[in-house]
């Protein structure tokens, strides 16, 4: 667990909980979810000294709960967001181009170790509650990236503190979205590796378990990303919701808190086209492969056939000159053999030259 008190341009990190909520500024209070099982008791305390209201018993289960669904509540004293993160742990080297077995084996390890987990956020009116997994990145990434605001030592991004708990539970959550455009090009380069081995005429495609975990993630992505865009299409309609002020510097931050609302929103829009354009493309190469793989069946079967019709008619005259009577022209004769021969070439030679101009023997069709 670790707290902080964000007040202007300072960022400071509390050793506990602070017995009176600081008079101005913003407390971030963080916990793991085991130890915010162990501890919610101590938190609700502290939320009533502070005159916060405390947590509802059934969001305190919901902050809990390692497997729920992005999904957004509020109640008249603090709002609740759950928002699934996408991340996937790296996957090792990558494997030469033209490595197939590789590649494949790369794309395996990828799908295998695509990791979602949900962070929670109780966001109140001077106080941000966020629940994070185990082992979950984010509460030091952005205590370290406050920490480098604060220092003047980071200029990319955002060049401020964040001025309230909403703001700061907003640039969380468009960390977590954006963490999923490295997870994007890996399951692109990756289902790019999978479709062309999928089309690879030259070597017999059997791995169709990988296929389809490979369809099942991206369901379950998909899935992922409608859940995260509900949930903050939520938050924004409840933005519009809150009592109106004169203030005219909240005003402002009301307005940016809907501007990064709305960009957060795009930038689930754009990860769900891009799942929704992965999976057209995955089921556009299956079909792709079961019409190729029926127009190369099609082929062989149309050079047996040929190859059968060229050689009946040979057959017919081995037929004929193989029957046991002593009538037959040219069997008693030394040439016999050499007519039967030739006539066997010449029948062979010109069925062969007629499918051929009929392009049933050809390469291209």
């Amino acid at each position: 667990m670790r707290f902080f008190h964000i007040h202007d341009e300072h960022f400071i990190e509390l050793a506990q909980l602070p017995t009176d909520r600081p008079a101005e500024g913003f407390l971030w209070i963080s916990y793991a979810r085991k130890e915010f099982d162990q501890q919610y008791l101590e938190l609700q305390l502290a939320l009533q000294r502070w005159d916060c209201g405390q947590l509802v018993d059934l969001h305190i289960a919901d902050l809990l709960n390692p497997q729920l669904a992005s999904n957004f509540d509020y109640t008249s004293w603090y709002d609740l967001m759950i928002f699934q993160r996408l991340a996937a742990q790296p996957a090792g080297e990558e494997p030469a181009p033209d490595d197939v077995k590789a590649n494949l084996a790369a794309a395996e390890t990828a799908l295998k170790n695509i990791d979602t987990s949900p962070l929670g956020f109780a966001v109140f009116d001077h106080v941000l509650i966020t629940i994070h997994p185990d082992a979950c990145s984010v509460r030091e990434f952005f205590a370290d990236k406050l920490g480098q605001l604060t220092e003047g030592r980071d200029l990319r991004g955002s060049s401020r503190l964040p001025s309230s708990p909403a703001e700061l539970m907003l640039r969380m959550v468009n960390h977590l979205v954006d963490n999923f455009l490295e997870l994007r090009r890996q399951l692109s380069r990756h289902l790019g590796n999978l479709q062309r081995a999928l089309m690879d005429g030259h070597t017999h495609f059997d791995n169709w378990p990988l296929l389809l975990t490979s369809r099942d993630a991206l369901h379950r992505l998909e899935e992922i990303s409608e859940d995260q865009r509900s949930a903050v299409q939520e938050w924004i309609d409840s933005l519009d919701e809150w009592p109106a002020s004169d203030n005219a510097k909240v005003q402002r931050e009301r307005e940016l808190l809907r501007v990064r609302s709305r960009d957060v929103l795009e930038h689930i829009e754009r990860v769900l086209t891009h799942v929704r354009r992965l999976e057209s493309s995955s089921e556009a190469a299956v079909q792709m492969h079961f019409s190729a793989l029926g127009h190369r069946t099609n082929a062989i079967m149309r050079t047996l056939t040929v190859l059968t019709a060229i050689f009946l008619p040979l057959n017919l005259i081995t037929g004929i000159f193989g029957m046991n009577f002593d009538g037959l022209p040219l069997i008693h004769k030394a040439t016999g053999v050499w007519f039967a021969l030739g006539l066997m070439l010449v029948v062979g030679l010109s069925l062969g030259l007629f499918f051929w101009r009929k392009r049933y023997l050809s390469s291209r069709h």
